[in-house]
């Protein structure tokens, strides 16, 4: 099932919901920059084969959500959406244990959330999650006169190393060919929140990436995996992946590692 609901401020946000009989666990599906909630079909099917009820949604100017396209004025709005769909995945699964899964920009998202938000989830996976704002920040300008300048898309060959996935990314007309300075520089600026905030991360945390990723370094997920405070964390680095390890060759192995963790915490 699939639509849109108004988010917590009015801006319309397209989501699906794919519950099982029996669910034992719902999870939240948080994508990355320039994708859509549509490319985790696959991950998806897994979740769903695995007992979970599944839950995903494009981000707001991304895919089929409203909102001015790849830009952002502020950051904070990719943090509240998350929040605001983790209380619509609580509200229709009252009985069930509740997980986040974000990539990426949505990694981010996921570890922002967490920050932000404790006590809200049963536990939080981060896949390649952009979470060290001095990447940005060594390509960004010091101020951004024209936040609308687009920016292209060029990073087609390095989410994966099959070919056929980086030819689908290319040719799905919902994947951004472009986005704009103000969304990479609110994104930015959401990283350097989150690289002050990471000492309120307390959430039961899986943080996975591949070894040869070359968008976001596997060091930032180290680097975050040190600093926060959880009690219950662990990193996996997947030799030779590149940044879409759900996408990859092994992507089953990848995605049986996420089920095997949640179920641990069933």
């Amino acid at each position: 099932m699939s639509g849109y609901i108004p988010s917590y401020d009015g801006l319309e946000l397209f989501f699906t919901r794919d519950p099982v009989e029996a669910s034992r666990a719902a999870i939240l599906i948080v994508h990355g920059m320039a994708e859509h909630c549509g490319r985790y079909d696959y991950v998806k099917g897994k979740l769903n084969a695995a007992g979970y009820s599944v839950y995903r949604y494009d981000n707001r100017g991304h895919g089929k959500s409203k909102g001015t396209r790849g830009h952002l004025d502020s950051f904070d709005p990719l943090i509240d959406d998350a929040n605001f769909m983790i209380d619509l995945v609580a509200k229709e699964n009252p009985n069930l244990p509740v997980f986040m899964l974000g990539h990426s920009m949505g990694g981010f998202i996921a570890a922002a959330f967490g920050a932000r938000y404790p006590g809200k989830v049963k536990g939080i996976i981060l896949s390649a999650a952009a979470t060290n704002s001095a990447n940005l920040k060594q390509i960004l300008p010091p101020a951004v006169p024209d936040p609308m300048v687009p920016i292209p898309n060029a990073l087609s060959s390095l989410i994966s190393t099959d070919p056929a996935v980086v030819k689908a990314y290319e040719e799905d007309p919902l994947v951004l060919k472009e986005t704009t300075l103000g969304l990479l520089d609110q994104f930015c600026k959401g990283q350097v929140w989150l690289n002050e905030n990471e000492s309120a991360f307390h959430y039961p945390c899986l943080i996975l990436h591949g070894g040869g990723d070359q968008i976001v370094p596997a060091a930032d997920s180290k680097r975050f995996y040190e600093n926060i405070p959880s009690q219950d964390k662990s990193l996996k680095i997947y030799d030779g992946l590149y940044h879409e390890i759900m996408n990859e060759p092994i992507k089953d192995t990848v995605i049986a590692d996420i089920i095997s963790w949640i179920n641990e915490r069933l």
